[in-house]
């Protein structure tokens, strides 16, 4: 058996939770609250969530790597597929990853009622664990780039524009890139499940999407292994919709923060939605875009996923 190790409120636990639903996995999701902190983070080297504990007894942590592990282990259900496929894919899940993540942040921390919300439920009741959380999240809104009011109304047309992407596709399909899971819907699931349709703000904005919803609710849950993926180059128009996105957002926030690592600098800024904006210098995000360029690297062909790169203005982020 998997043991999930996390929160019901963290993005990545909830992630990583519809991932192993979708493999059949056989699993059960423990609170990090209830185990030796200590042990663990030693263990996993990380003080983040989720880890997973496997069969052997390994503790592996970071989502996108123990997917790809578990993809070897459920070959006739894996999150990504072969080929340029399954790059087109990593790319996709690397900007909700590492982008509109940020959203899930922002919703959480500046609303009053949904700050009160998370903070409790995170602490598990504790108050003082939960003022000590409440203080975290407005610094999180800051390293993350959503202090300014302008920022803060981008990002969340931003997220509608994903919602309304979302909700049309699946009137057609049964998964975002076609009528099979891929880590795409893990990520997206996540967003939902932890952060988006979990505080009580964001909630009121997801609610008026009712296919989302009811795919949110049970309807993802219930694949039983078959479909197909739409093909590469045009994929699917949430496909089309995320890549349209990139490359006035992820893309410079991601060249700035390579830039930044480079030079040893604490922050930067990356011009984002007609303002120069500051961000924490972060290795994360780094190490992330480096797997992608590493899939790429790796393709037998890259004919397709090149053309469609070039198309979205995205050639030189992935280089």
């Amino acid at each position: 058996m998997y043991t999930l190790i996390g929160g019901e409120l963290s993005l990545f636990t909830r992630k990583l939770q519809a991932a192993l639903i979708f493999y059949g996995a056989d699993f059960e999701t423990v609170s990090k609250r209830t185990l030796d902190s200590a042990w663990l983070e030693t263990r996993s080297g990380t003080h983040q969530v989720p880890v997973l504990r496997t069969p052997e007894n390994w503790m592996l942590a970071d989502t996108t790597p123990i997917i790809a592990m578990l993809d070897a282990r459920f070959p006739k259900r894996a999150m990504f597929p072969q080929g340029e496929l399954g790059a087109l894919v990593h790319i996709l899940e690397e900007h909700l990853d590492e982008w509109i993540a940020r959203v899930m942040v922002h919703y959480r921390w500046h609303y009053q009622d949904s700050a009160a919300f998370a903070s409790v439920k995170i602490a598990e009741g504790d108050p003082a664990a939960a003022a000590q959380i409440a203080q975290w999240g407005p610094r999180a809104c800051r390293a993350t780039g959503t202090d300014s009011a302008q920022q803060q109304q981008a990002a969340e047309r931003e997220y509608v524009r994903l919602l309304e992407a979302a909700e049309t596709q699946l009137k057609d399909t049964a998964f975002l890139l076609g009528d099979r899971p891929t880590a795409l819907d893990c990520i997206v699931l996540g967003g939902l499940r932890a952060h988006t349709y979990m505080d009580p703000d964001p909630k009121k904005v997801v609610s008026k999407f009712p296919t989302l919803v009811q795919w949110t609710d049970s309807r993802a849950d219930q694949w039983d292994g078959s479909g197909e993926l739409a093909p590469l180059p045009n994929s699917t128009p949430f496909a089309q919709h995320l890549l349209s996105e990139m490359a006035d957002t992820y893309a410079p926030f991601v060249r700035a923060n390579r830039e930044a690592i480079d030079v040893g600098a604490k922050a930067f800024h990356a011009h984002i939605y007609g303002e120069d904006v500051s961000y924490l210098t972060r290795p994360y995000p780094e190490q992330s875009r480096q797997m992608v360029v590493t899939r790429l690297a790796a393709l037998e062909r890259q004919d397709q996923i090149s053309w469609v790169l070039e198309k979205n203005r995205l050639s030189g982020v992935f280089s």
